[in-house]
């Protein structure tokens, strides 16, 4: 009998976060899938494991559509990036991976590191693999950017800089952007990220709009679509998030200086916004504290840190869809959850932020058919609190039971 046969009682069902919470619940797993969902407390099948969570409130795993795992912004980041090898670096990452599944994330969209993508591609395999523990994970492989644009290293001597970035993601006119795009796919890329604008975290002062041309941004989207694959763009000035929006992008990341345009193009061509805003806060907080940011990096993070909030609140008022992402990685990891909170204050209820990390996020991912809720046929990825989460959402930083594909990872104390 399989180690993921299982019933789950659960005392409180959100099921699907769109649809109000049932009582007293059980969910029955086989092979690690939903086979069915009871009222009642059933007994279990012979052989299965009973999970008994009737004093837990529980709910679909949840999904962060923006984080980088093989990297963690700090004071010793930099000196890092020089001195870590490549299985370092995959250790570390697997770290951030089980730490972020603790939390109750048990899908994440990887969407770019410096250095070797083989790392984590080779992470993602090996998590799919049951060889370590994670939650799933979508990768982007290299960030698309244009010489130099956002996602490259600067700061350091130029041979340097030429050893620990990868340049398979470096492309300028249209035809090496379609060919970085088709090479990104034929390395194993789920998704394809560009930057469609300047960076905060970029140690370079080169601002924060378009850095891709138009026509190069219409490449990159058309050819990832013509594979298949969805696009997130890198956005905070208005003028890249509008020609991203524009050329058809599926999902605007950060958004921070969107204006009236960006919302009738939002709406218009049914795109996504992630707002990533625990990374503004984050970063305008570093910019405060001497020596861990540069001064090109803190005088953008200044700005961004309030602006990021206010672009949410704009854009889920309009009535955008917003998918959760926390950018992941900039922030601390396994503190996801913190997004939760930066959502409500921006003016979104407990239950829109909880459809953000799950609903749309599947959508966002086209998961849809896998993740997103629970419901027969899909993968038994459960998480369990101690309370009412649509009460108060900050309880989600507080997340006592994680399963994912069937598997239990934590549960109650």
């Amino acid at each position: 009998m399989s180690s993921r046969n299982s019933v789950i009682h659960a005392g409180w069902l959100l099921a699907d976060p769109t649809r109000a919470p049932q009582t007293q619940q059980s969910i029955l797993i086989e092979d690690g899938r939903i086979k069915a969902i009871s009222a009642g407390f059933v007994d279990p099948p012979e052989g299965y494991k009973l999970i008994d969570l009737r004093e837990q409130f529980v709910l679909p795993g949840l999904i962060d559509c923006h984080v980088h795992l093989t990297g963690q912004l700090d004071r010793g980041y930099r000196m890092r990036m020089v001195e870590d090898s490549d299985p370092k670096v995959g250790f570390n990452a697997a770290h951030n991976a089980s730490v972020t599944l603790a939390a109750g994330f048990t899908t994440v969209r990887d969407v770019g590191a410096l250095g070797n993508p083989d790392v984590i591609f080779a992470l993602r395999s090996a998590i799919a693999e049951r060889k370590i523990a994670g939650p799933r994970v979508l990768c982007v492989g290299d960030i698309l950017s244009p010489t130099g644009g956002h996602g490259q290293t600067y700061g350091y001597r130029h041979d340097v800089c030429a050893c620990v970035q990868s340049t398979s993601g470096i492309c300028d006119g249209v035809d090496e952007c379609r060919r970085a795009v088709r090479r990104q796919v034929s390395q194993g890329a789920d998704a394809i990220k560009f930057v469609a604008t300047g960076g905060v975290l970029s140690d370079i002062k080169a601002g924060l709009d378009q850095q891709f041309t138009g026509e190069e941004i219409r490449t990159i989207i058309e050819t990832a679509h013509n594979l298949g694959r969805r696009v997130a763009a890198h956005a905070h000035g208005a003028a890249g998030i509008n020609a991203a929006l524009e050329a058809g992008v599926d999902s605007i990341e950060h958004g921070s200086f969107l204006d009236d345009r960006s919302i009738e193009l939002f709406l218009a061509k049914g795109a996504f916004h992630v707002p990533t805003i625990i990374a503004g806060v984050t970063a305008s907080e570093m910019a405060e504290r001497e020596g861990e940011l540069s001064q090109a990096q803190a005088d953008k993070a200044r700005t961004v840190g309030v602006k990021i909030k206010q672009a949410l609140a704009r854009s889920h008022k309009a009535g955008v869809t917003i998918a959760f992402g926390t950018d992941m990685g900039v922030g601390p990891h396994g503190q996801n959850a913190r997004e939760f909170g930066f959502l409500v204050e921006a003016g979104m209820s407990p239950r829109e932020a909880i459809e953000a990390a799950t609903v749309n996020a599947a959508k966002l991912l086209d998961i849809s058919n896998e993740a997103g809720t629970i419901a027969t046929g899909k993968s038994a990825d459960v998480i369990a609190v101690a309370s009412n989460p649509l009460d108060n959402v900050s309880v989600l930083e507080r997340v006592g039971f994680v399963m994912s594909r069937g598997e239990v990872f934590h549960r109650p104390n």
